[in-house]
C-alpha cells in the first residue's frame, strides 16, 4: 500500500476508503455544460461540495475536452485566480489545480493551492516539473493517450505513460511518494478502450502509486447509454461502483452528494463497514 500522502492539512490514507474529489469548471466551455466563470458562484459550489462529502476540490480554468480551444497563460489565469481567492477562502478542504502550464502551477501555488493536477502527466510544459519540485506540493499525473499511437493493451499504454511521468518527476528531484497516478479515462482512448481499462483497473495497483479515477458524465458513458452529459449520473455510478471493487483511491466527480453515496456503500463492502 503506498504511504500517505498530506495535501493541505489532511493526509490522504490509502486503502482505507474511497476519496471524492469535487470538480470546479471556471470554463465558457466545459464539455458537462457546468462551467462557473463568476468567483463567487466557484466558492459556492466548494461549499456545496464540501458539505456533500467532497473530500478535497480541483479547480481547471482550461477545458479539457477533446475539441477545447485552447487558451494562452494570461487567459486561464484571468478565469482562475479569483475563483481560487473564493475557494480559498470559503472552504479549508485541500485544493487542486487542473493544469498543464508551468507558469499558471508556480502562481496558484503562490496564491495557497495545495496539489497539481496535470493532465499531460508532466508532459506537456518541459518546465513543469521544475515548478513541482520547487514547490514541493503532491501531484496527479494523468497518462493522456491523445495524439499517442495505441498498442496492443490499453494497460500496457497506461504504465509506459506513468514510467515517463515519474521518470521526468525523478530527474526534476521529485519524490515518487507525492505522486497520484490517473490512466486518463476518455482523453485519447475510444469507447472500447475506456471500458477495458475499468474491467482492468486492478492491474495498475501493481505501480505502487494511489490511483484516481476520473469516468464522471464521459462520452463512453453516453455512448452505451445514448444519454447527454446532464444525465449520465447512474451510468458514472456504475463505473465507481466497479472502480472501488477493484481498489481505487480517489474519483473525481460532478455530482458530488450521489457519487459520495455510491463510494460509501461500495467502500461499505468491499472494505468493510466502520460499525460491523
Amino acid at each position: 500500500m503506498p504511504a500517505p500522502i498530506k495535501i493541505g492539512n489532511t493526509t490522504f490514507t490509502w486503502g482505507e476508503r474511497t476519496y471524492v474529489v469535487g470538480v470546479i469548471n471556471v470554463t465558457p466551455d466545459s464539455f458537462s455544460a457546468d462551467g462557473v466563470l463568476d468567483p463567487s458562484r466557484a466558492g459556492d459550489l466548494a461549499v456545496r461540495h464540501v458539505e456533500a462529502g467532497a473530500d478535497l476540490i480541483d479547480i481547471g480554468a482550461e477545458s479539457t475536452r477533446p475539441d477545447h480551444a485552447a487558451i494562452d497563460a494570461d487567459e486561464e489565469w484571468h478565469r482562475l485566480q479569483y475563483a481560487l481567492m473564493a475557494v480559498r477562502r470559503m472552504v479549508d478542504a485541500p485544493v487542486t489545480i487542473d493544469t498543464s502550464k508551468a507558469e499558471i502551477a508556480c502562481r496558484a501555488f503562490d496564491l495557497g493551492a495545495d496539489a497539481l493536477n496535470d493532465t499531460s502527466g508532466l508532459r506537456a510544459d518541459e518546465a513543469m516539473a521544475g515548478v513541482l519540485a520547487q514547490a514541493g506540493k503532491p501531484a496527479i499525473v494523468m497518462h493522456n493517450q491523445r495524439g499517442r499511437s495505441f498498442g496492443d493493451d490499453v494497460i500496457v499504454d497506461i504504465r509506459a505513460g506513468f514510467e515517463a511521468s515519474i521518470a521526468l518527476a525523478a530527474e526534476a528531484g521529485i519524490s515518487e511518494e507525492l505522486l497520484i497516478v490517473d490512466p486518463g479515462f476518455g482523453f485519447g482512448w475510444g469507447p472500447v478502450q475506456n471500458l477495458q481499462m475499468l474491467r482492468r483497473f486492478s492491474e495498475l495497483r501493481a505501480l505502487g502509486r494511489p490511483l484516481l479515477l476520473g469516468t464522471s458524465r464521459k462520452s463512453t458513458i453516453g455512448d452505451v447509454l445514448d444519454r447527454p452529459s446532464n444525465q449520465r449520473q447512474w451510468g458514472t455510478a456504475a463505473t465507481l461502483a466497479l472502480a472501488v471493487q477493484q481498489g481505487v483511491d480517489l474519483v473525481r466527480v460532478h455530482d458530488v452528494e450521489e457519487m459520495k453515496q455510491v463510494v460509501q456503500m461500495a467502500d461499505a463492502v468491499v472494505r468493510g463497514w466502520a460499525n460491523e
